[in-house]
């Protein structure tokens, strides 16, 4: 199933996630792309939040997402004659001609796909464009037992301005299926425009993981050697982790 951004929700997205994100992961994952000697290939580029620095870095990355509304926000960022390293494409189907020294999936990518089928699928084929010795690194959450069990109920995450004077607001909402093991988050967003308060809601589904059930199902794919850390640091899972951040490398050749 294809959950793709509302154009207000690209739109805003930048001005939201440099407050929730900067200063997170993208250190980590800009020391990652600066260490890879070939290509670089970013699963859900989105609207550029760490593609565009690496790019400007020298990097060559290249970068796909499934909605077409964040891929409209990054090309405004770009010049033309860059457009050709985005594609609208899916973790599950995507398909280069070439190989990749590094794949990333950031910011809760594989957290979008509900099913083991798919899942397994999504693995295989990040796989099958690494080249040898080649690294795939993607992060999910650890569950929060309290959330999980309680969900949340209109929490504002971000208020603040876009341009001057104009508001905008939005509050999270979650409803958590311990069987199913996902959360579905609703997003409410309220802006001013025009004189009169605008407002949309989203709904998106995520899956969320455990321990060992990661472990489980990258030992179920093609990968054979893999790493689970518990920070942006590399740390060791310890009972204060709050990230998985799991690094698997394809096999040499030799």
């Amino acid at each position: 199933m294809i959950h793709e951004y509302p154009e207000s929700f690209a739109r805003f997205y930048d001005l939201i996630y440099h407050k929730h994100r900067d200063g997170v992961d993208n250190e980590y994952f800009q020391k990652q792309i600066k260490s890879a000697k070939g290509k670089i290939l970013e699963i859900g580029v989105g609207t550029g939040r760490l593609f565009i620095d690496a790019l400007h870095q020298g990097a060559d990355i290249f970068g796909l997402d499934i909605s077409q509304s964040m891929i409209d926000v990054l090309f405004s960022k770009l010049g033309r004659d860059q457009h050709y390293r985005i594609s609208l494409q899916n973790i599950v189907d995507f398909h280069y001609d070439f190989e990749f020294d590094l794949i990333i999936a950031p910011f809760r990518v594989l957290m979008h796909l509900m099913g083991k089928d798919e899942q397994i699928r999504a693995l295989n084929n990040v796989y099958g464009h690494l080249s040898a010795n080649g690294k795939f690194i993607f992060d999910t959450f650890v569950p929060d037992l309290e959330q999980l069990i309680n969900g949340v109920q209109n929490r504002t995450d971000f208020e603040g301005e876009y341009v001057k004077g104009k508001k905008i607001k939005r509050m999270v909402s979650t409803k958590p299926s311990l069987i199913n093991q996902t959360i579905e988050v609703n997003f409410h967003l309220e802006w001013d425009e025009d004189n009169e308060l605008r407002h949309e809601d989203w709904k998106v589904p995520l899956r969320f993981f455990f321990r060992y059930e990661l472990e489980h199902l990258i030992e179920r794919s093609n990968f054979e050697k893999y790493m689970i850390f518990g920070d942006y640091h590399e740390n060791e899972l310890n009972h204060d982790s709050k990230e998985f951040v799991v690094i698997c490398q394809k096999k040499s050749n030799l």
